[in-house]
């Protein structure tokens, strides 16, 4: 009778002490979810509002305030529809940013990752807060000097709108020399506000519907799928390429499906 009465006390005292523990560590995620959530807001305010905006978005800012705050979960999508082309072989993402996408979704699904940039700064974040052991982040100008290499994948997130239609074109001729054979590109952009204005300043041309993407897309390409979502603040226009199967076709792999 003795035993059983020790072990109940110290069950009941267990269960108090890990009760008095829970609340504790719960007021601490509590306090650390507002710290780093303001945090991130004073960052916001001070690129975006008080400084001329930079060319890449620091994506830790979706992560840890914007996300929370808005709802909106459109920042997520370019990485999850690109990663559903990745073959898991090397990757070659143009126009990283921040290189979020790049440690946070294509890493994980890839032998390496290497991404680049002509912004500085944006190579800077990349390093500091998105680095991994298979992603490499190099300096580029893919006008002029694209990495050499051939890849079954390149992604081209959020920056082709930061190019001329000419200039457009002919990045598009170097990405079909490094794709290898099926290879696909995958990427994403916007459409542009209804008064025809620029999102921001340093975007160069900002597509008017998801038929002006596809038909500067399928010139060099034999299949090409455009496909959109739509937010209260943001069209999205997202895109594979390839000369092989993309996902969602008849052919592709991963799928199963019929239709009537």
């Amino acid at each position: 009778m003795n035993i059983i009465k020790k072990t109940i006390k110290n069950i009941f005292g267990i269960r108090i002490i890990s009760g008095v523990i829970m609340v504790i560590f719960n007021l601490e995620c509590r306090i650390s979810r507002f710290w780093v959530a303001s945090a991130h807001k004073r960052l916001f305010f001070l690129q975006w509002k008080l400084m001329n905006n930079p060319e890449h978005f620091d994506h830790h800012i979706d992560l840890y305030y914007q996300w929370l705050a808005t709802r909106n979960p459109l920042w997520l999508e370019r990485g999850v529809f690109g990663s559903l082309a990745l073959k898991g072989g090397d990757v070659l993402e143009l126009a990283c940013g921040d290189g979020f996408n790049a440690r946070n979704f294509y890493s994980i699904r890839s032998s390496k990752v290497l991404s680049c940039d002509f912004d500085s700064s944006a190579l800077d974040t990349a390093k500091a807060k998105n680095s991994a052991e298979n992603v490499e982040f190099v300096f580029a100008d893919i006008r002029t000097d694209m990495p050499d290499g051939v890849y079954p994948n390149i992604i081209w997130d959020a920056a082709i709108e930061h190019f001329t239609p000419t200039e457009i074109n002919n990045i598009l001729v170097d990405i079909k020399k490094r794709l290898e054979k099926n290879g696909i590109l995958t990427g994403y952009t916007l459409v542009e506000k209804e008064d025809g204005s620029k999102h921001i300043h340093q975007h160069e041309y900002e597509f008017k519907s998801k038929e002006d993407l596809f038909g500067l897309l399928t010139p060099h390409f034999e299949n090409v799928s455009v496909f959109e979502t739509v937010y209260p603040d943001r069209h999205n226009l997202y895109f594979w390429a390839s000369d092989g199967v993309l996902p969602f076709s008849p052919n592709w792999d991963s799928c199963v499906s019929s239709y009537k």
